[in-house]
């Protein structure tokens, strides 16, 4: 006679779940967007990337390391598509520069991300401890203005722009109206109060020809 005896075969374990680097940066660059870098603890990512803090670690080394890899995300999802429409060779000066500006204007005041600008909004109420993300910042504004000033001087070569004009001051301004909109931004400000000080801008813009 023949006994059937229940199997004791054990139950594969499901793979283990795959780390999303690409995701895990978006998540995290939603917490320092929205609370800043020194208010988002390790604790804050670990909860919302869904990593554990080894995996997290493993990958970045520690909250700086995650942070660079999240500036550096922010400026190939964002800033390098506004900065296509900057130097956007066909677009006349006057029409590239508002093409830029409008761009950053509606990302500033999108829904689908926090208010303002992540890289202004970080840079707030930075400790003195945190000297080498506040160098990250640094860096990064001067080379929003460096990237202006680039732009004027290529324009200027072209004719667009008088001889007499500074183009290194014009984009230090321009840098800092970009800069003033994430802080209106932040504060509320709705696209269409945005873009009245892009026109009023562009509208006193010295130097522009014809």
């Amino acid at each position: 006679m023949t006994t059937d005896v229940p199997g004791c075969v054990k139950k594969s374990r499901g793979r283990p779940k795959v780390f999303d680097r690409e995701d895990a940066l978006d998540k995290a660059m939603a917490l320092f967007w929205q609370h800043g870098y020194e208010a988002t603890s390790l604790s804050h990512l670990v909860e919302a990337t869904g990593a554990k803090a080894p995996t997290l670690y493993a990958e970045f080394t520690n909250k700086e390391g995650l942070f660079r890899a999240v500036l550096d995300r922010y400026i190939t999802r964002f800033v390098s598509q506004h900065e296509a429409q900057l130097f956007a060779s066909d677009k006349p000066l006057a029409q590239a520069l508002k093409d830029y500006m409008v761009a950053i204007a509606l990302c500033y005041t999108s829904k689908e991300t926090p208010q303002g600008c992540f890289i202004v909004t970080t840079s707030s109420a930075l400790a003195a401890s945190s000297a080498k993300v506040a160098e990250m910042i640094r860096l990064r504004h001067a080379e929003q203005a460096q990237t202006l000033i680039t732009f004027l001087a290529q324009r200027q070569a072209r004719g667009e722009l008088s001889a007499s004009c500074q183009s290194t001051v014009l984009g230090n301004y321009l840098s800092c109206v970009v800069q003033g909109m994430s802080v209106s931004a932040r504060e509320g400000a709705s696209f269409e109060t945005l873009e009245a000080i892009i026109n009023t801008s562009l509208i006193s813009l010295p130097g522009v020809t014809n």
